[in-house]
């Protein structure tokens, strides 16, 4: 195929440093046209990225020609229609994460694509970035032995509404399926996905303990993994402090390791301690990006699809669906 030349529908914030330069920079890759509905705001980001040309119609930039594939970085309640039409077009298609706004909408995804015989991905990027490639080497190695135990804290401040009073879409679940805790749990149960293989069983509590936004703010789960390893996981958003730590437990030590922090990670066996600090890339995505372009290419094959995609928006589902049920019953989402 030579060089994958790429157009983005939607380019947010998200695409400024993450992800929008990690296809021009990656190898075989172009970016070649941008969407935005503000015609105004695409033609900047356009301009500003050498990209040479933009729509304000996502339906546009799908049917031009010189796009072979489509990265999807809106929000996640369109996801499955731009997904769709992207497969419809028969164009293999990268979309953001969370995947959809639930499991059902993921199934549909797959299936569309399944059935135009185009691949889909999501941009569950961790899988590719160095330091959590790092935690899964440890793993192989056998530097914790066998691991029995996963323990997850990720405590955040609460972030006030803008100043005109308007909650951001993240905490929209009509948007964005939920709260913090869909937007940023799901980069941490996919890691797990990866490193440990998939989630058997779940459960979990949430509640909105602050009153800021209608979406859960505060979760506490317990989960077990088709390989036996069990953990639990404290999800909490309106606290005064920021704490963000995993720790991977086993028979002959523990890594302990930030989910979106660069502090070190952190093994400690009987024998001590060491310390690996890794940097992120300048560009989080670009990792990921390589392996879909080098799959795209007949090289090797990207980590993170939309089934792989799909069991942690399954997951997050069933954490939520006791919050979702009651929230709903009692109007708090519409």
């Amino acid at each position: 195929m030579g060089t994958i030349r790429w157009g983005i529908i939607g380019v947010g914030n998200v695409t400024e440093v993450k992800s929008g330069p990690g296809f021009l920079k990656a190898r075989d890759s172009a970016l070649v046209a941008v969407m935005r509905r503000s015609a105004h705001l695409a033609e900047d980001y356009a301009r500003r990225h050498g990209v040479a040309r933009w729509y304000d119609d996502a339906q546009a930039l799908i049917d031009d020609p010189d796009v072979d594939a489509v990265y999807v970085a809106t929000p996640p309640d369109s996801h499955k229609t731009y997904a769709l039409m992207a497969a419809a077009a028969g164009k293999p298609v990268y979309v953001e994460k969370p995947m959809a706004l639930n499991f059902a909408e993921c199934a549909v995804m797959i299936e569309a694509c399944r059935s135009a015989g185009v691949p889909l991905f999501v941009a569950y990027y961790r899988r590719m970035l160095p330091r959590f490639l790092k935690v899964k080497e440890l793993l192989a190695e056998g530097a914790i032995g066998e691991v029995h135990s996963v323990q997850i804290v990720l405590h955040r401040r609460v972030q006030p509404a803008s100043d005109d009073g308007s909650l951001p879409w993240r905490v929209r679940p009509e948007i964005s399926g939920g709260g913090h805790f869909v937007d940023l749990g799901a980069h941490i149960f996919d890691f797990l996905d990866d490193a440990l293989g998939p989630v058997r069983r779940v459960q979990g509590i949430a509640t909105n303990a602050g009153g800021q936004y209608p979406a859960e703010d505060n979760v506490v789960t317990s989960f077990e993994f088709e390989s036996g390893v069990v953990g639990s996981g404290s999800f909490c958003f309106s606290t005064f402090y920021e704490r963000d730590c995993m720790e991977l437990i086993g028979t002959r030590g523990k890594v302990a390791f930030s989910a979106f922090d660069e502090t070190p990670i952190l093994l400690t066996t009987a024998e001590g301690s060491i310390e690996f600090p890794i940097a992120n890339p300048s560009h989080v995505q670009q990792p990921l990006i390589q392996t879909i372009v080098d799959e795209l290419n007949g090289i090797g094959q990207c980590p993170s699809t939309g089934v792989s995609a799909s069991r942690t928006t399954q997951v997050i589902d069933q954490i939520l669906a006791g919050y979702r049920a009651s929230a709903l019953s009692n109007g708090a989402l519409t």
